[in-house]
């Protein structure tokens, strides 16, 4: 059966996982060709460093890198800005070449998602 594999990630299941160990498990799983939906997201932080790990990681003939897509995040307060550690929102992240974002609104991210190796 040809499909695309979705992996819904609980916020319990992130809350519980090191930065680096959130990174690593999302990386692998999009180099597996997976479909990766995070329930509250990852902080800027954490997002910049999937980007830094993913652009050492490329390989042109098998990985060329990732698609991440995330609600916007509601406008906050300046000390909370300041002072809080903001996570993004439910986020979706997919091999590049399998995954496509269409439109992004702050309640809704539509997406096309390859079913080939694109």
């Amino acid at each position: 059966m040809e499909g695309v594999q979705l992996n819904m990630i609980s916020k319990d299941r992130l809350d519980r996982m090191a930065s680096m160990e959130k990174i690593r498990m999302i990386l692998e799983e999009v180099k597996s060709g997976r479909i990766v939906v995070l329930e509250t997201g990852l902080t800027p932080e954490e997002e910049a460093k999937l980007i830094e790990v993913t652009m050492l990681e490329i390989d042109h003939e098998n990985f060329v890198g990732i698609e991440v897509e995330s609600y916007p995040q509601k406008s906050r307060g300046f000390f909370e800005r300041l002072f809080g550690k903001t996570k993004g929102r439910l986020t979706v992240i997919g091999p590049a070449n399998r995954l496509k974002t269409l439109d992004k609104k702050e309640d809704l991210i539509t997406a096309l998602v390859q079913l080939g190796e694109g």
